[in-house]
């Protein structure tokens, strides 16, 4: 458990403040609140005091014999301070080293990691004051957490609004996690069905909802990796995750990730979670609505085999391979021949007619099928299934790193 340092300073977006410091407990992370006399304004003490369950600290001149000195002994147990919002006010303060309330001599007396989430009218954004501080704090090595565009309490319409309160507990948790084996390694996850377009009505599809590899995602971002998601339709919210790359067909999933694993800066790992189609039209779309009449005749060809060329083509055991294989009764004699046919490191099998382990539920129950063996997990949330899978990975990775032992010398 981390302890957080919740800045509030005084923005229409304080309200927002109350939801992080929700969000962050609910990450596990102690939180307390440090508010502006302005703040107060629109929040009061006793909204964070509930939800923290920590007294929160107003002023610098709080009575009590070590008020005077309050904000060092709390800067040196932060693992974080986090401003939300951070109005322009509190950037100019924290940029030229001005300790005039709590907040800001707390923040020139800590020497925690600082994450700001900036909240102001569109023209205070863009203005070169707020452009150079914040320049400034970036080269220190403060980092933000951009604002939203959209409706601004002063009434515009702009870039300026306070980021949504996961967003910024999110941000703050990445800074916060541990190091892990995944951590900067960059890690390519497909996701959701593709559909192949018959004509501009109809399409061949299959259930997928995406939910599976979205798990992995943002299991994968939490734990450090720099995750691109390559998804497919789904009305599913995708994580945030460093690049999201919306596709529809399977010849568009093929060369998004092939682009991405032949690309001078290579990928660590691919994990192919995607439902993609076997087959498509041969002929492509109809330019027009297939009217009805009598028999349907429609010649279908083979999709490219994503999984097979990354495994064909990828030099060592680089990158590391994660397949899906989505069966109706045992998946494992599948997995298995999937396992050595693609040569990837793990296949992920499950039943998809089993109750809680289909398309478009919340839970899984899955078979990893590797080089040593299987092992089914039991009905499991796919947060945690994704949790396990991503255990694996690092698994293979940290394999990888270690150099095979010299062997002893002949006596």
């Amino acid at each position: 458990m981390a302890f957080v340092g919740l800045g509030v300073s005084g923005g229409i977006g304080a309200y927002k403040a109350v939801e992080v410091a929700r969000l962050l407990q609910k990450r596990g992370h102690r939180v307390q609140a440090v508010m502006t006399r302005t703040a107060r304004r629109f929040v009061g003490p006793v909204t964070f005091e509930a939800i923290t369950r920590e007294r929160v600290i107003t002023s610098q001149f709080a009575p009590g014999m070590n008020a005077d000195i309050e904000h060092i002994a709390l800067a040196s147990t932060l693992d974080l301070l986090l401003v939300a919002p951070a109005t322009a006010n509190v950037i100019g303060k924290f940029a030229n080293g001005i300790a005039d309330d709590f907040l800001s001599a707390l923040y020139l007396a800590t020497r925690a990691p600082v994450l700001m989430a900036p909240a102001m009218n569109t023209n205070m954004w863009d203005h070169p004051a707020v452009v150079s501080n914040m320049a400034t704090l970036t080269a220190r090595g403060v980092r933000f957490v951009d604002p939203g565009d959209g409706y601004l309490a002063c009434g515009w319409v702009g870039k300026g609004r306070l980021a949504e309160p996961e967003m910024i507990a999110e941000a703050a948790d990445r800074i916060l996690r541990p190091q892990t084996a995944l951590s900067g390694k960059r890690i390519l996850v497909t996701a959701g069905p593709t559909f192949e377009d018959l004509d501009p009505v109809r399409f061949l599809g299959n259930r997928s909802s995406g939910r599976m590899g979205f798990a992995i995602a943002e299991e994968a971002t939490r734990r450090g990796a720099i995750v691109t998601l390559v998804a497919g339709p789904t009305p599913v919210d995708p994580p945030q995750v460093a690049e999201i790359v919306r596709i529809r067909s399977a010849r568009e999933l093929h060369a998004e990730v092939m682009a991405r694993a032949n690309a001078a800066t290579k990928v660590d790992a691919i994990i192919m979670a995607a439902a993609v189609a076997d087959y498509s039209p041969a002929a492509g779309a109809m330019d027009s609505k297939i009217e009805k009449g009598g028999p349907l005749t429609i010649t279908l060809e083979r999709t490219p085999d994503i999984l097979a060329e990354l495994g064909a083509h990828r030099k060592g055991n680089r990158p590391a391979l994660v397949g899906f294989a989505a069966q109706t009764g045992d998946p494992v004699p599948a997995a298995g021949r999937k396992l050595a046919a693609k040569q990837v490191d793990l296949i992920v099998a499950n039943d998809v007619s089993e109750p809680g382990a289909g398309f478009d539920t919340d839970t899984n129950i899955v078979t990893l099928v590797d080089a040593r063996g299987h092992e089914r997990l039991p009905l499991m949330s796919k947060r945690d299934v994704a949790a396990v899978i991503l255990d694996r990975l690092e698994t293979v990775l940290q394999a990888e790193a270690t150099p095979a032992s010299a062997s002893s010398p002949a006596s």
